[in-house]
């Protein structure tokens, strides 16, 4: 009897207790907190429970050394969780029956062209959003960043030169380069402009009333959260935080990979409508429940590496990307999520269906703290497990990442070999080019030797000797990633050739030195 007593209170036991989809207690103070404690400047987060908003706010300041506060309709750049976007625009052209997943990219774009033939004619709308094209990680992403000159028109002409690092659809490797194909690829097919067609049928429908994907529009609003990062030290990550002036580090070609802004509000109503399978609140749809399949759908595998100790607890037994997503799993529920980061902004957008729970978090710096450690925060709450304090754990594992480049740096920078160079200075001297990136130049004078990437404006610096025929790179703008620059010789004690590699093994792989290869321009 005592035991169907207890039995029988089970149920209004569970009624009393607060619903499992209720915020965490304290969310306001606890933001407010790891914003603080990490230096960021300003932040927003939103949160979506079974299909209502039950946060969009802002925190912080926009600027650092201003007054003025962000607000949950702030714009903040969200980086690569801009690429669902341009995933779900060409989802409306599959609707409209003007394109399929599976189409040849070289049937509705003409010009196309992969550096190999094959792959050329087999690529696919899908393998353009999956990055399984054979393309190393990061490829081509020197053609725009930090502030690349070319247009997307020529981005997407210079991609044939880009030699793959393993065969079509082998493997997984992350690539910015093939969302700007994406971008191309729906002007071509439905005549207006990235930018214009995004706005259209994915800004508007939504309801997402100030997410902007095109710089005049952004830069135009006062209510815009900067951009901040730490410069200084031996790697980035380090000293104190610093304002950025992104104007100089976003190029529009880019767009389509992840240059779009947007606010709490905004973002709400996007996790909104993913939740749903493209309908919008009130009414309406984005794109169809057909089409949200396809985009939450795993297609590529990615392989898992070990994490150490402070962060082992997110490591999923499986993970994969989708069409713009990324879907793993965490202590056995499935997560669609992704991460985005750009010159001191960084963001998550993740997704639990089963709890029917969405949220994003918005950052105006480069602190892993905020945003990484209150998603795993944010993840324990809504499926029920215990607070393992995510943003100390992160905050751990970015000191130890940082403490053994920081020693790995300065280890090899202290002792290089005492010889070289080979040629007086003004032998280095010249014009060279790389097949996909372009020129650079290499003067000699007073100072020593300088070079210049012409492509990308700006970004130039000294060339101080290392070793042998090499140099490191280091330019003017401390947000560009300093850069071993080896000369080749000839027999007849000549430059054949230049190549390059990242000092820092912490550089974001973005700066893909390591695909470079100079060589003396030809007449």
């Amino acid at each position: 009897m005592k035991n169907l007593a207890v039995l029988a209170a089970l149920p209004l036991l569970a009624i009393a207790l607060p619903a499992r989809a209720d915020p965490p207690v304290g969310i306001d103070a606890r933001i407010e907190a790891l914003r603080t404690a990490s230096g960021t400047p300003g932040m927003a987060v939103a949160i979506v429970e079974n299909g209502k908003v039950v946060l969009a706010k802002g925190y912080g300041v926009r600027k650092l050394g201003a007054p003025e506060k962000v607000d949950a309709d702030t714009i903040f750049m969200i980086g690569s969780t801009a690429k669902a976007m341009t995933t779900a625009a060409l989802a409306t052209l599959v609707d409209a029956g003007k394109l399929g997943w599976d189409d040849k990219v070289i049937d509705r774009l003409p010009g196309f062209q992969m550096n190999d033939a094959w792959v050329t004619r087999e690529m696919t709308v899908r393998d353009l959003l999956v990055h399984r094209s054979g393309l190393g990680l990061g490829a081509g992403d020197l053609l725009y960043i930090p502030r690349g000159s070319y247009s997307r028109a020529e981005i997407v002409r210079r991609l044939r030169y880009i030699k793959p690092a393993t065969s079509f659809r082998s493997g997984y490797a992350y690539d910015n380069v093939l969302y700007i194909v994406a971008g191309q690829l729906i002007e071509a097919v439905s005549g207006q402009s990235w930018e214009s067609y995004v706005r259209d049928h994915v800004f508007k429908p939504a309801g997402m009333t100030h997410a902007a994907d095109d710089f005049t529009a952004i830069f135009a609003n006062p209510n815009r959260a900067h951009p901040h990062a730490r410069f200084g030290g031996s790697v980035r990550g380090t000293n104190e935080m610093r304002l950025i002036d992104e104007r100089d580090h976003l190029p529009q070609a880019s767009a389509p990979a992840g240059l779009i802004a947007a606010s709490a509000n905004d973002m709400a109503r996007w996790l909104q409508v993913q939740l749903a399978d493209g309908a919008v609140p009130g009414g309406g749809r984005v794109y169809s429940a057909a089409q949200a399949r396809e985009m939450h759908t795993p297609v590529t595998p990615i392989p898992i590496t070990d994490l150490p100790g402070p962060i082992a607890g997110t490591q999923p037994t499986f993970q994969s990307y989708a069409l713009g997503w990324e879907v793993r799993d965490y202590h056995g529920a499935k997560i669609v999520w992704h991460a985005g980061g750009l010159y001191g902004a960084t963001t998550v957008v993740v997704l639990i269906p089963e709890k029917k729970v969405g949220f994003s978090i918005t950052i105006a710096s480069e602190e892993t703290e905020p945003r990484h450690g209150l998603m795993y925060e944010l993840l324990d709450h809504y499926l029920g497990l215990p607070n393992q304090d995510w943003p100390a754990r992160f905050k751990a594992y970015r000191t130890q990442r940082i403490a053994a480049a920081e020693a790995a740096v300065s280890q090899k920078v202290s002792t290089p070999a005492k010889i070289g160079p080979s040629l007086p200075l003004a032998r280095y001297a010249g014009r060279y080019v790389d097949r996909w990136y372009g020129p650079i130049t290499v003067a000699a004078g007073a100072d020593g030797l300088r070079v210049n990437f012409q492509p990308t404006p700006n970004m130039g610096g000294r060339l101080e000797h290392y070793q042998y025929d090499t140099f490191i790179a280091r330019f003017d703008d401390p947000a560009i990633e300093p850069a071993y620059m080896t000369f080749a010789l000839d027999a007849d004690g000549k430059v054949s050739r230049i190549t390059a590699q990242a000092v820092s093994p912490l550089a974001d792989f973005s700066f893909d030195y390591g695909d470079l290869a100079f060589e003396p321009e030809r007449p």
